[in-house]
Parts: structure tokens; C-alpha cells; sequence
């Protein structure tokens, strides 16, 4: 038996009101990819920020090669061998690529040196890269191939990586995995975590899992399937989403050539965009983020106005009316930023009901606030999507990400809209409450509602669309079948591919 690269015993970790880490305990062997799964909440950030010098542990300790390992910082942390990719890039958009990668090492090379080295490492493990183009010009996939560099040029001896592939096309997927095939080849450990179990099964050799941070079980992810490894996470059976296929009714909403300016000086416009979406259908918008999905949403909920024929819905031109005049002929939306956007932050969940539920739930009367009905609302919302929360006087701000992404998708489902617009409605929320959540969407299509979901969770958008479009550099591709489409086809249309034959359409 070789002995294990790094070795944790009982890491522990509280913060007030909460223990992040209980106790935990296991080891990663050389060469081994080990998977780290649990649900929201269920302590994964915390225990990689303390393997990675960010979280000092307050129990418990850790060995590196049979060593002692006490990373006070990240620096020593990486000295030590450890690197990390993390799942928000923290790259300069005005800088080229060399200049990122030399922020992030310790001792860089001459420009000229490093540039060769950026070559050489981007060749070895095939993911190119030109050292000279501007981050801001680079993909999703490109700015994370940044980040990978920065790491390899480490040598490290562990590569840990949070949520790699959020924002990358199945392609992209790929090659990823590919470079991780070769490190692993070459004797490097890799932590990863994901919430995506069947990556977790293709890629990882063994699997940690956490529940409420403390450890509940291991398994090989190859032998294991992806439900068995969502119900250890979740600790009960893991109900699976569907609806009765009923042919679609009317149009109910109708995009004509919509085309709107993006709002961020980084963000995408929308060109040209048509779509229509019937009574009781699902349509489905993937794509990598940043490709227009935020302008969508906008234009869809009426905080960017545009021409009023662009946006008609039951046959009425609604396109030049703000957010609460569409609301109340039944178009409503749930975007993507839950804290600040969807929801206030410091004001109550009553609060929160009441600001979009007014228009819908007859909140206001001659001008007065109906508290006690607002309160009521708020209660409802809280007792059907399962809110986890003392009651409806706490602050949005309190709830974990997930209860509130549960507390804002069934504000909007219960004011019973014609047609729901919802960005990213399952983004960072575990497994059962994704569940539930896609259920809840699909009785609302059931029940004569027009949905369109747009999300970067693929898996998601298969199980619960009827139709599926992709949106790349705010552009809209033809909508297709969702039933029969493959993951290469639906790569293809999230990388811009518009022009795919007919033929291979019905094929």
C-alpha cells in the first residue's frame, strides 16, 4: 500500500449558529481523482478553504506526506504543493493572458520566458491558449484554461477544483477531462467537486460524501449510480420529476425580432430574436453564460423596454410595458440573482411576497397595505416549496441560497401566471429541492402555463423542456424537439452552430 498524499482527521470548523465541519475525516492517495459531494450547506467550501490556507480548522488536523500540514495561507499552501481552480475566476478583463497567470505566481518569469511556458503547457495537456489575447475576449472555457495554466505551471502535487464545469459546453467538458486523464497519468491528486453525478462517475476513482458537514458514507463513483449517490447526499429517496405530454394549446407568447442593447458594458446584446412559446409547453434556453441570458430575462419581465410589437403576449403587443403592467396581465419572472435582484436582502420574506405579489394577490387597496394578507402569502410560500426559515418576519438575507431560490420560485408560481420566465430556477440548490422545484414548474406547464426556462444546467433542460434553443452571442438558434436531441447537438448549438442541416433535424 502506498500511503496516502494528504490525510485529513476530524477537521472541525463552526461558525456562530452553525458547525461547517463535523469531525471530518479521509485521505487522497498520489494519482487519485477523489470526488467530494454533498448538498447545499453541507460544509464542502469550508473544508477546501481550510486544506487551501483560506479557514484556519478549529479541531482536528492535517498531514501532507506523512507531515504535518497547517496551511496559515495560501502561499504556504501552495509552497506545500496544493492549487486550486476556483468556480469564480478572479482574472483581469482589461489584462492579456500572461499577464493573468504572472498575478498569480510567486516568482514569475520574464515576459518572454513565461509566454513559452504558457505554449508549452497549453500544447502538453491540449488546451490552447495564446498568451497575448485579452481575457475579456476569451470564452467561458478559455478564461478557465487561464486559470488551469496558472495552476500546472505550480507543479502541483493536488489540483483542487470547485464546480469545473458550470459554465463550459460539453466540448469544452471534454477536453477538460482529458487534461485531468493526463495530470492524473502523471501521478497528480485531483479534489473535485460537483454536483453534476455523472461527471463525478466518468471522471473520479472515489468519493467522499458530507451531510450537514459531517462525513456519511464513501463510495466508488464508477460502481455507484448517480441516484444511489444523490439519496446518500440527501439522506431519502430522491423523487424524479414528470407530467402527462399533452398537446400545446395557443400561442401565448410571441418574440418577433427582438433585439436589445445590453444594459453592461461586458454584457451581450440581443439580435434579432425570435421565439413563441404555447399554452402548457416548456421551452428550454441553454447556453454558456454571458450569451444574453441576463438581457433575456429583461427584456421578458419589462425592465428593458423595447419596441412594443418585439413582445406580444395572447396576441396583445406588451413589449413598450414595464414589470408590474405585464405582471398583471399574467407574464411574470424569476431571474437569475437571487440576493438584490430577485429579492431584497435586509427587507422580510412578507416584504419580498408583497413586492411582486401585489398586482396578482390584491395586496393593495386604495393605497394600504394588506399585511395580513401579504403575511399570508408569504406563510404559503414558505409551508408548499419547503422553506427552511423560522418564519415570514426573517430577512431574505438569512436564508441559505438554496431556501431562498425555493422562497422566490414559489412567490411567482403561486400568483398562477399565464406565462413564467425563470433564469437558472435550480441554480446552487441541492439535488431533492431541484427536484421538487422542476416538479413544480412542470405542474405549472400542466396546468395550461406557457414556461420558458432558461438555464445552464443541460441535464435539467432535457428532463423538464419540450422544445430547446440555445442562445450564443445573443443569438437565438431554431427551437428543436428536446426528446431525441444528443449532447453533440446540443454542444453544437451552444457554440453558435445555427446552420445545422434539416435533415439531420428529423434524423
Amino acid at each position: 500500500m502506498t500511503d496516502p498524499l494528504l490525510k485529513l482527521d476530524g477537521l472541525t470548523k463552526a461558525y456562530p449558529g452553525v458547525v461547517a465541519n463535523d469531525g471530518v475525516s479521509f485521505q487522497i492517495m498520489p494519482g487519485e481523482v477523489h470526488a467530494l459531494l454533498g448538498e447545499n450547506g453541507a460544509g464542502k467550501s469550508t473544508l477546501v478553504k481550510m486544506i487551501y490556507g483560506l479557514v484556519k480548522p478549529d479541531a482536528g488536523q492535517m498531514s501532507m506526506n506523512g507531515q504535518p500540514f497547517e496551511p496559515a495561507t495560501p502561499h504556504a499552501a501552495r509552497a506545500s504543493g496544493v492549487a486550486m481552480v476556483f468556480q469564480h475566476f478572479s482574472l483581469f478583463d482589461a489584462l492579456n493572458v500572461a499577464e493573468n497567470v504572472a498575478l498569480g505566481m510567486e516568482n514569475p518569469p520574464k515576459p518572454r520566458q513565461l509566454a513559452r511556458r504558457i505554449r508549452e503547457v497549453s500544447e502538453t495537456y491540449g488546451l490552447p491558449l495564446d498568451p497575448d489575447r485579452l481575457v475579456g475576449d476569451l470564452s467561458a472555457g478559455e478564461r478557465q484554461r487561464v486559470e488551469i495554466i496558472r495552476c500546472l505551471l505550480q507543479d502541483p502535487k493536488l489540483l483542487i477544483m470547485d464546480e469545473p464545469t458550470s459554465v463550459l459546453t460539453p466540448q469544452e467538458v471534454d477536453i477538460l477531462f482529458d487534461t485531468l486523464r493526463q495530470l492524473q497519468s502523471e501521478g497528480t491528486s485531483i479534489l473535485y467537486i460537483s454536483h453534476k453525478l455523472e461527471e463525478i462517475r466518468a471522471l473520479c476513482d472515489e468519493a467522499t460524501i458530507l451531510r450537514l458537514g459531517k462525513v456519511v458514507g464513501t463510495c466508488d463513483p464508477k460502481a455507484t449510480s448517480a441516484r444511489e449517490m444523490a439519496e446518500l447526499m440527501v439522506g431519502t429517496a430522491l423523487h424524479t420529476p414528470s407530467r402527462e405530454v399533452k398537446e400545446p394549446g395557443a400561442v401565448v407568447l410571441d418574440l418577433t425580432d427582438l433585439s436589445v442593447k445590453s444594459a453592461n458594458p461586458f454584457g451581450t446584446s440581443l439580435k434579432g430574436v425570435n421565439l413563441t412559446v404555447r399554452a402548457g409547453e416548456v421551452v428550454g434556453i441553454g447556453g454558456v453564460a454571458g450569451n444574453g441570458q441576463d438581457e433575456l430575462l429583461a427584456a421578458l419581465s419589462g425592465e428593458a423596454r423595447v419596441a412594443d410589437a418585439a413582445v406580444t403576449l395572447n396576441g396583445q403587443p406588451i413589449g413598450g410595458l414595464g414589470p408590474n403592467a405585464r405582471r398583471k396581465l399574467g407574464l411574470l419572472a424569476a431571474p437569475e440573482e437571487r440576493l438584490g435582484h430577485a429579492a431584497a436582502p435586509d427587507m422580510s420574506l412578507t416584504e419580498n411576497a408583497l413586492l411582486t405579489g401585489a398586482v396578482r394577490e390584491g395586496l393593495v387597496s386604495n393605497g394600504f397595505l394588506k399585511w395580513a394578507d401579504a403575511k399570508s402569502f408569504a406563510e404559503t410560500i414558505i409551508a408548499q416549496f419547503d422553506v427552511r426559515t423560522p418564519g415570514p418576519e426573517n430577512a431574505a438575507r438569512s436564508l441559505s441560497g438554496g431556501n431562498l431560490q425555493k422562497f422566490v420560485i414559489g412567490r411567482e408560481i403561486l400568483q398562477r401566471p399565464v406565462c413564467l420566465v425563470v433564469n437558472q430556477p435550480t441554480w446552487g440548490v441541492d439535488a431533492s429541492a431541484a427536484a421538487a422545484i422542476r416538479q413544480a414548474l412542470l405542474d405549472l406547464a400542466e396546468n395550461g402555463a406557457a414556461l420558458v426556462v432558461i438555464s445552464q444546467d443541460l441535464d435539467e433542460l432535457m428532463e423538464i423542456s419540450d422544445r430547446f434553443a440555445a442562445l450564443n452571442e445573443g443569438r437565438l438558434s431554431e427551437p428543436r424537439s428536446a426528446k431525441g436531441l444528443t449532447v453533440d447537438e446540443i454542444g453544437l448549438m451552444m457554440g453558435g452552430a445555427h446552420d445545422l442541416e434539416v435533415g439531420h433535424a428529423h434524423g
